[in-house]
């Protein structure tokens, strides 16, 4: 077999290999929301039924008029973005501050601390959940939003900074260098200079925190006892009951679910891009 068949075999068989890996990721999706637009009697079937015939809005109208759990799924919708927004701008800036230090100083236990940030990402969060239970308690963020913020930080902020740390030090020093002869102080260079070059790595960080968070089920079951308060994953378990099991609801709602973390890519991924080319020194 020539060169040129051998590469445009290999070819064939990464692309296929792709299109297997991509099938396979998406598939759950897919089911999902063909599932919540099926009548029960397809959901309930043996049969293999890949499209809903006909498509029945009935499952998704009920999960608008009815609510979870006897409120609208509007008021969990708004406390998952509370606190996912709220625990990425924190992460966000934690993170960066912590990278950027990590990254340009040299200071005792630096390689431990970054160690440690890899040994606490390993650690499962279900070991953590009495500890932190016990914690928030005590402080009095025990059934409260702004404890739950709080947790979520602490969970994605190894990572974040880890991630971070990379992109800091690619920036090399000599940009920061140009801009302190040309008269600008720490602050400046660090807003116009740093983080511009670093933007990509922040909106990757925050993309990772935002579905972490907003995907959190274990803490936000055990820190919250009011339903008001309730985020969306803790508000599905109301489909759920001791005979039966509503998966035409559960899975309208989680099609629900999903638009908000598409609707924040699609935001953000613009300035990822942006990012890639922003900042510049005087040449």
């Amino acid at each position: 077999m020539n060169p040129l068949a051998r590469r445009r075999i290999g070819r064939i068989a990464l692309n296929a290999a792709g299109v297997a890996v991509f099938l396979f990721a998406v598939f759950p999706v897919y089911w999902m929301v063909a599932t919540a637009f099926k009548p029960n009697d397809q959901i309930f079937t043996t049969s293999f039924i890949p499209f809903p015939s006909p498509a029945s809005m009935d499952h998704v109208q009920r999960v608008f008029t009815k609510g979870v759990g006897e409120l609208p799924i509007w008021q969990y919708l708004l406390n998952s973005a509370v606190v996912a927004l709220s625990a990425v701008v924190l992460g966000a800036v934690f993170a960066l501050l912590a990278a950027t230090a990590v990254a340009r100083f040299r200071f005792r236990f630096r390689t431990s601390f970054l160690i440690l940030l890899l040994i606490v990402q390993m650690v499962p969060a279900e070991a953590l959940l009495i500890p932190l239970f016990t914690m928030v308690k005590r402080i009095g963020l025990y059934d409260q939003l702004l404890g739950l913020i709080v947790i979520n930080v602490g969970l994605t902020l190894p990572f974040s900074v880890w991630m971070l740390r990379t992109f800091v030090a690619a920036v090399p020093k000599e940009l920061e260098e140009a801009s302190w002869i040309d008269g600008a102080g720490r602050f400046t260079t660090f807003w116009r200079v740093l983080f511009p070059l670093v933007a990509p790595g922040l909106v990757a960080t925050s993309i990772f925190a935002f579905i972490t968070t907003w995907n959190e089920f274990v803490f936000a079951l055990t820190l919250i006892n009011d339903q008001g308060k309730y985020t969306m994953p803790v508000a599905l378990k109301f489909f759920v009951g001791q005979r039966s099991t509503d998966w035409g609801g559960i899975m309208a709602a989680s099609t629900l679910m999903t638009i908000p973390v598409l609707v924040f890519f699609l935001l953000v991924q613009r300035r990822m891009v942006s990012g890639l080319v922003a900042g510049a020194v005087k040449g």
